[in-house]
């Protein structure tokens, strides 16, 4: 589990690790019943308040992305697959929503958009 702290940015440390833990939850890259670093184990290898890593885990843990076991410490949550998608096409259209004026602003054509989106992509792959 990665976890990078902008101290640049202007989103609450508490909001960069709820955003990171949700994201790698989404992708698939922390697995359904996955034990999650404990709360002062994450403050203490990120530098940060065990109140900041509490915040993050109670915001995680109120959008079911994770549950509690007494005594054992945090799990990933089970997540409903067609919300999860839903999700992720909200933050999609947000994103394009967000290009459409820039590419605007630099005078880019739809198919120069979906050209750089091909390229980007084969890139991914």
């Amino acid at each position: 589990m990665n976890i990078f702290i902008d101290n640049r940015s202007s989103a609450p440390i508490y909001s960069q690790i709820y955003e990171q833990l949700k994201n790698q939850i989404i992708n698939g890259n922390l697995k359904v019943d996955e034990a999650l670093p404990s709360i002062r184990a994450l403050a203490k290898d990120l530098r940060i308040s065990v109140i900041t890593t509490k915040r993050a885990y109670e915001e995680l843990e109120k959008e079911s992305f994770i549950y509690a076991k007494a005594g054992r410490g945090f799990f990933v949550a089970p997540k409903d697959t067609k919300m999860l998608r839903e999700e992720n096409l909200k933050a999609i259209e947000d994103h394009v929503q967000k290009i459409i004026p820039l590419a605007d602003s630099c005078r880019l054509t739809k198919k120069d958009i979906v050209d750089l989106i091909d390229i980007l992509w084969e890139e991914k792959r």
